[in-house]
């Protein structure tokens, strides 16, 4: 389980580990690229990075062990290829998978590979029974990667939390049930303690 800072998630490719304060750099630069942001909420300055890292990452961890947002690693060069996340949307009970990539690492199929491996995690390990995502409406890649993930889209819905006000999102959902019969026997999260 990746409850500890030493816990890791590995797949074929990547790797993931949780985030420490030394990674501030890493969401600076992930928040001030435009081509980045475009479909997650929109640029952020230094202190906006900052407050998602104290708020959204690292106190998340202790109050909802085994979920998260880490840092992705591309196990060949050790290399931080982005963020993945299974974690709780804001102000709602769902818990959602999601990613989000820097422009060089986009079209290697890193999204899809480690958003299977959170899937399994989520469902095998944690027991969780429905794991959602969303994604903006005109996000036709970050659906493909959800659809070849193995979700399903149920729908546009509105969200509450200030953080969802641009208008519907893409609503992707999956019971874990048919998710693991498509998708077979779980795999070792490996890395681990």
């Amino acid at each position: 389980m990746l409850l500890h800072q030493e816990d890791s998630l590995t797949t074929e490719r990547l790797r993931l580990r949780r985030c420490t304060a030394d990674d501030l750099e890493l969401l600076v630069r992930m928040h001030i690229d435009e081509r980045v942001v475009r479909y997650t909420g929109g640029l952020r300055d230094r202190a906006g990075s900052e407050a998602m890292l104290r708020d959204r990452i690292l106190e998340y961890y202790a109050q909802h062990p085994g979920l998260g947002v880490w840092a992705t690693i591309e196990r060949a060069t050790g290399e931080c290829v982005g963020v993945h996340n299974l974690n709780h949307l804001h102000g709602e009970p769902d818990i959602q998978v999601g990613y989000i990539l820097y422009p060089e690492y986009w079209g290697r199929g890193y999204a899809t590979e480690m958003c299977v491996g959170l899937l399994r995690y989520g469902f095998a390990t944690l027991g969780l029974p429905r794991i959602v995502a969303i994604t903006d409406p005109e996000h036709h890649a970050s659906q493909h990667v959800l659809r070849k993930a193995g979700l399903v889209q149920h729908g546009e819905r509105s969200l509450a939390h200030p953080n969802y006000a641009a208008g519907p999102l893409a609503w992707f959902e999956r019971d874990a049930a048919p998710w693991l019969a498509e998708h077979g026997e779980p795999v070792d999260p490996g890395g681990g303690r």
